[in-house]
């Protein structure tokens, strides 16, 4: 039989998925199942994120990796624990140290954006401090689609392919061999339907596994990883791995209608998602589907990303608060500003004070938010010979202005896209959320949010519902189902719509609600990916 597995003619129509013992939702199949093998092994909600989380490694390699970021909100025991697993950069990484070598400009690919990796951190510290089962035990699902192999998923077939065109035409030279030969063993990107494995990739994790990610810090994979780098003149060492540290954070919120808004604090962009909502939290919830709804939500966009792109960074380098920016009295200030004209707005003065995502839930009420990426998709184009270990290019992300609070320092953590969501009422959980997709994260978290307490939509609805892209000044991307209408009186208000051939570039989401009197849950999962949800 020979078909086109990316070829859909007609709509297709998904219901919420409901269950009660536990659930897990992610972009991948097989990765779902594994967290859901986990929780029927006896684990919890984190032990299953983290099963989850490490098979996306291996099974959507072309978005995250093993040597990658990662942010986990947490509920358990009836509180919201936040951790950041992002890796800060070199100790010997600096502007000087670039411009001294003639580079002006941050590169996007090779050995000097990478910056720690916090991934395999971030699985041993959630297994530490709230895990039931051992780390080497969750990871074993992800081991055995490493070793035996698993066959290519449409979608990711596409962005794979992708990857390796662009890789082709801009990596050479001996720094880059490892990629092509870890994820083009056969002179190309594997198809769809083809199988592939990678047992440096499962030697790994097993390794991570057994040392608790000792070994990846301060053991034999860090001499691996430092010993690759300095042979091409990259500036990760040793002693960068083995200092790193997770940390965990009190993640901070927002007041939409009747419900807290969560997110991880900077140096993360989930405050760009807060904030507008901070703003369209003063007008009234408006109608689905409308143009002055739309215009709102756009409007709002555009202010909080100018205020995040302005301010956003290492929090310990910040010269603005997150209260301020979080404050009610700077939400007013900035909502009117709002016309009916599509604006070009710039960053306010506050007061002073490629990626994954998945979402688990189990019987007992603990649920997580967990986020991980390579940035970029397959991130640096650096591959670790014999260990499957690509290396992320999150150093891209720092400004070469050394007056910006983002601009690149030694030991600083990079403005960062990844964000984990969650949602709560009255201080009871209502659940997990999330959308993946680089600057099209925080706009996801705002339409989902929207769609769920606005608009009473289903988490699968909220889900389907076409999205919106701010892409700079007053240029938007819309879906190919985005209402006609709508994007012809939206470019009457002097908004550029561009209707975007495909659906890739909107970010893919997953949803996880829990009914607080009857502990059922209510899962959405992305229709715009290989999206499934595995529960019982």
């Amino acid at each position: 039989m020979h078909f086109d597995p990316l070829y859909q003619p007609y709509p297709s129509r998904r219901l919420p998925t409901y269950a009660r013992n536990g659930m897990v939702a992610t972009s991948q199949p097989l990765a779902a199942q594994a967290g859901l093998d986990i929780l029927k092994a006896g684990g919890n909600a984190i032990d299953a994120a983290i099963a989850t989380a490490a098979a996306l490694t291996v099974l959507e390699p072309a978005f995250n990796g093993i040597g990658g970021d990662a942010f986990a909100l947490v509920w358990t025991n009836g509180e919201l624990h936040g951790l950041n697993a992002s890796g800060p950069a070199p100790a010997s990484l600096s502007i000087d140290a670039l411009k001294k070598q003639g580079i002006e400009e941050m590169p996007k690919y090779g050995v000097v954006p990478i910056t720690v990796p916090g991934a395999p951190a971030a699985w041993a510290e959630l297994s530490r401090r709230f895990g039931r089962l051992s780390l080497e035990q969750t990871l074993e699902p992800a081991v055995r689609y490493a070793e035996e192999g698993y066959p290519i998923p449409a979608s990711l077939a596409y962005f794979w392919n992708r990857a390796y065109r662009i890789f082709s035409s801009q990596l050479s030279g001996e720094a880059h061999a490892e990629w092509f030969r870890t994820f083009a063993p056969k002179g190309r990107a594997p198809q769809a339907g083809e199988m592939w494995s990678s047992p440096g990739h499962a030697a790994s994790l097993r390794e991570i596994g057994r040392t608790h990610a000792e070994s990846f810090y301060r053991g034999e994979l860090a001499a691996k990883i430092a010993n690759h780098l300095s042979e091409h003149n990259g500036f990760l060492t040793a002693d960068d791995l083995a200092r790193y540290q997770p940390e965990w954070v009190k993640p901070v919120s927002a007041r939409y209608r009747d419900c807290e808004v969560w997110e991880i604090p900077p140096n993360g962009q989930g405050l760009i998602a807060l904030m507008a909502l901070n703003v369209l939290d003063g007008f009234a919830p408006g109608e689905k589907d409308s143009v002055p709804t739309l215009h709102r939500q756009l409007e709002a966009m555009k202010l909080a990303f100018a205020d995040g792109e302005a301010y956003i960074a290492d929090s310990k380098h910040m010269r603005t608060s997150v209260e301020g920016l979080l404050s009610r009295e700077y939400a007013d200030r900035r909502r009117a500003l709002i016309s009916d004209e599509a604006a070009l707005p710039g960053p306010g003065t506050p007061p002073s004070g490629g990626t994954v995502y998945l979402a688990t839930a189990d019987g007992e009420g603990n649920m997580v938010s967990f986020i991980q990426s390579n940035y970029m998709g397959f991130g640096s184009g650096i591959v670790v010979p014999g260990t499957g270990i690509a290396l992320q290019n999150r150093g891209f992300s720092f400004s070469m202005n050394p007056q910006h609070d983002n601009a690149l320092a030694p030991g600083k953590r990079s403005y960062h896209t990844i964000i984990p969501g969650f949602l709560t009422r009255g201080g009871e959980a209502v659940g997990p959320f999330g959308v993946m997709g680089g600057f099209m994260q925080p706009q996801g978290h705002v339409q989902l949010v929207m769609n769920t307490i606005d608009f009473n939509l289903n988490p699968q609805a909220a889900l389907d519902s076409p999205r919106w892209m701010w892409e700079n000044g007053k240029s938007v991307q819309v879906e190919p189902d985005f209402p006609i209408h709508l994007a012809q009186a939206l470019i009457r208000k002097g908004h550029e719509i561009k209707v975007a051939p495909d659906k890739g570039m909107f970010g893919r989401g997953q949803i996880i609600w829990r009914d607080p009197s009857s502990g059922v849950l209510c899962g959405g999962t992305e229709t715009r990916s290989d999206g499934s949800i595995a529960a019982w």
